[in-house]
């Protein structure tokens, strides 16, 4: 029998269900979200096709995916939507991916059963409405002493009241799912961003793709999803299962860049060769490959983990984020540097990836803070090695 502290070896590979739902986004991202769309729906109001979205949930299913069949999902797991989240980052989808699959989905499929449950989760798979996770974060983890918001009230009448600043995919939302103070401690409520009492103000962003809105609440009405008891695990759930996913975001977006860069370096000559012939260049493109193999087994393995329970999931999530946030920034930068002064210009598409790059290594925690988390894991908790060898064809 293996110790306690013996390697554990697994192979992960994507099942042919799978391979055929990263088609079928890809397909849907080649004719919903070519650079022209990107570029018009970024300076658009809202700043997505609600059409495209309706058609990614009751079509695709793809916001149902990870949630059960019997809450109205497309059953599935979070391996699944994370291959669906990478094809769209790849893309560069204009969408509330970010505030409704990756957060809000997750805090409800978490969450106590209940009418509102129900009634919240439903039009959100569905496509039909689109929801902001306005929950304070530190490194990932709720921020439970950066909760903001107070709600007064009982049983099924709550009011809540106070500001949230930078909520990722607020400005358009349907419904906000925040964290209040009541009486009991931090619960979570959802509430209708476009019910009485509810303020929400544009802010500017380095990643237009990607809007975020302050939000005042006066006295908004809100419905309780989970009280004190509940709330904090729910929260961190969200938190874990966002974190992957966004990890999965930027291993697309990262993949992109690199084929960009690989066919740039074939095409683009000097001195009358292919630049990808030179040395430099050469070394940095195997870089910008083992950086991007790395993430992909990183974000995966972390799908994989909070899927299956197989490893603790905050260390899954705080791996993932670590190492994806570094990779798809380092490959960004590179990228404009592979591409020399188009890179630059506005005109070409590098700079929005770019920009992506940088936003989404702020949202959930910097590269920087999970590694400090991965080691304060790793020295308080004896945990097993994992040996994963992660199959993409």
């Amino acid at each position: 029998m293996a110790d306690q502290n013996s390697i554990t070896s697994a192979q992960f590979v994507f099942t042919p269900e799978q391979q055929e739902l990263r088609t079928a986004v890809r397909g849907f991202c080649a004719e919903h979200s070519d650079k022209s769309t990107v570029r018009q729906l970024m300076e658009s109001t809202p700043p997505f096709d609600q059409k495209s979205w309706l058609r990614l949930g009751s079509e695709l299913g793809v916001l149902g995916l990870g949630v059960p069949e019997e809450l109205g999902g497309s059953g599935g797991g979070l391996v699944d939507a994370a291959i669906a989240v990478e094809e769209l980052g790849a893309a560069l989808f204009c969408g509330p991916v970010f505030g409704t699959l990756a957060l809000s989905i997750p805090a409800l499929v978490a969450a106590p059963k209940t009418p509102v449950r129900a009634e919240t989760l439903g039009p959100l798979v569905a496509g039909t409405r689109t929801a902001a996770f306005a929950v304070p974060e530190q490194a990932g983890r709720l921020a439970v002493d950066a909760v903001t918001l107070r709600a007064n009230g009982s049983r099924d009448t709550w009011f809540i009241s106070g500001t949230v600043e930078r909520v990722v995919d607020a400005g358009a939302a349907d419904d906000l799912l925040v964290a209040a103070t009541g009486p009991g401690g931090v619960a979570l409520f959802v509430v209708d961003a476009t019910g009485p009492g509810v303020e929400r103000t544009a802010l500017s962003a380095l990643d237009m793709t990607r809007p975020q809105a302050a939000i005042r609440l006066a006295d908004a009405p809100a419905r309780l999803v989970a009280g004190p008891e509940a709330a904090p695990r729910i929260c961190e759930h969200a938190l874990q299962v966002g974190a992957v996913l966004l990890a999965a975001e930027q291993v697309g977006g990262a993949q992109h860049l690199l084929d960009l860069s690989v066919s740039y370096a074939k095409e683009r000559l000097q001195f009358g060769r292919p630049i990808g012939s030179f040395q430099a260049v050469k070394h940095k493109l195997a870089d910008m490959l083992v950086d991007q193999e790395h993430a992909r087994s990183a974000a995966y393995y972390g799908a994989w983990a909070l899927q299956d329970g197989s490893d603790d999931p905050a260390l899954a999530s705080s791996i993932a984020q670590a190492t994806c946030s570094a990779a798809f920034t380092r490959i960004a930068a590179d990228t404009i540097q592979v591409h020399g002064g188009i890179g630059f210009t506005w005109e070409h598409q590098a700079h929005l990836y770019f920009k992506r790059a940088f936003t989404d290594a702020a949202l959930l925690g910097s590269a920087e803070e999970h590694r400090s988390r991965i080691a304060e894991l790793v020295l308080d908790n004896a945990t097993p090695s994992y040996e994963i060898t992660v199959a993409t064809g």
